[in-house]
């Protein structure tokens, strides 16, 4: 809403937008294109919707068709185009468009991760030029790469303006109610049952603080705070970590030897498991805590939601774009056999 605001295409029920420069915006796939004409044909036709004039098409059309990617299938109809490249080729026209004020929503979405990476890239080159982007997103990890300063809104009205880390744990934390902290200080209310109950579960980045947002290059610790109320049991603490999408990727039992197989005396515990570097991929993951017993067949407790985190890579960062939850750091050995005869 706010952006169809900005752009003139719907007109505010009350209250004024002031807009200082010339204004190119992106809001959904294929803004402009006409399905029956060419990807080149669109080209010019999207960008003369956005202001640009033929010979300014002319002269940057080389680099729009290169940035897409669809130079193939740039004499091909986009209705025999998939939504990605629609997304893309309607990207590329927008950010070659130069203007002072670039608006763009969650298209990013229909990318590919490497996409993806090349449009944050294009909207920082912007913004370091000195004209202005605003992205309206809930991708946490894009927002925390390519905004300094982000603005979290509600039903319409803004909640809070400032560093953009801290909207993001702001946005967890009234979101979801999942943010990188979660205590629990009435033992009696807290979950568990009469052997052990949880205080406190926590995200810690590597110099042992709250951590609400971390680099892939960088390991992240998950901290589980309880109380054993009744002694003789052996536990076992665990992590469950999941993606955004709810995608069960791994757990982690404790299996520190000093408590393995030893039963654990009466008072409060506190557990840390170090997830190492160059596992996560960018995007948001919710940690679940979870202390079993007796082969980890008896659950004392097991909470839903508990905490979340934030992988966002630096847009300085050396890695290839990668799809899927985790990306880790393989290790690639190739021989080359020269004089090797091919066998029929």
């Amino acid at each position: 809403t706010l952006l169809k605001v900005l752009t003139r295409i719907t007109e505010p029920t009350e209250g004024r937008a002031e807009l200082n420069g010339h204004v190119g915006s992106l809001l959904e796939v294929g803004t402009g294109f006409h399905p029956e004409l060419t990807g080149r044909e669109n080209v010019y036709l999207s960008g003369a919707i956005l202001g640009m004039a033929r010979k300014e098409i002319d002269r940057k059309f080389d680099e729009i068709v290169d940035f897409s990617g669809v130079e193939t299938y740039i004499d091909t109809p986009v209705k025999r185009y998939s939504s990605g490249m629609r997304v893309r080729l309607g990207f590329a026209v927008a950010a070659h468009l130069e203007p002072e004020i670039l608006l763009i929503d969650e298209v990013l979405a229909v990318g590919d991760a490497a996409f993806q990476k090349k449009c944050l890239g294009k909207m920082g080159d912007v913004a370091k030029e000195g004209r202005t982007v605003l992205f309206v997103s809930h991708n946490m990890a894009a927002i925390t790469r390519l905004c300094p300063r982000t603005i979290l809104l509600n039903e319409g009205r803004v909640l809070s303006d400032g560093d953009s880390q801290e909207m993001v744990s702001a946005y967890l934390k009234s979101n979801l109610d999942t943010a990188a902290t979660r205590e629990w200080p009435d033992l009696h209310a807290a979950p568990g049952d009469h052997i052990v109950r949880l205080h406190a579960v926590r995200v810690l980045a590597e110099d042992g603080r709250l951590a609400e947002s971390v680099q892939p290059q960088q390991p992240v610790g998950f901290e589980m705070e309880f109380d054993v109320i009744e002694s003789g049991y052996v536990l076992v603490p665990i992590f469950h970590v999941f993606s955004e999408r709810g995608d069960y990727l791994f757990s982690a039992a404790d299996r520190d030897p000093v408590w393995r197989d030893r039963p654990r005396p009466i008072g409060r515990f506190v557990s840390r498991a170090w997830i190492p570097e160059n596992l996560f991929n960018e995007g948001r993951f919710i940690v679940n805590p979870s202390v079993n017993s007796g082969d980890q067949l008896v659950i004392h407790f097991h909470v839903q939601d508990t905490i979340s985190f934030v992988v966002a890579d630096s847009l300085t960062a050396d890695y290839q774009a990668s799809a899927g939850s985790i990306r880790p750091a393989v290790r690639w050995v190739t021989r080359f056999l020269p004089n090797r005869q091919h066998t029929q």
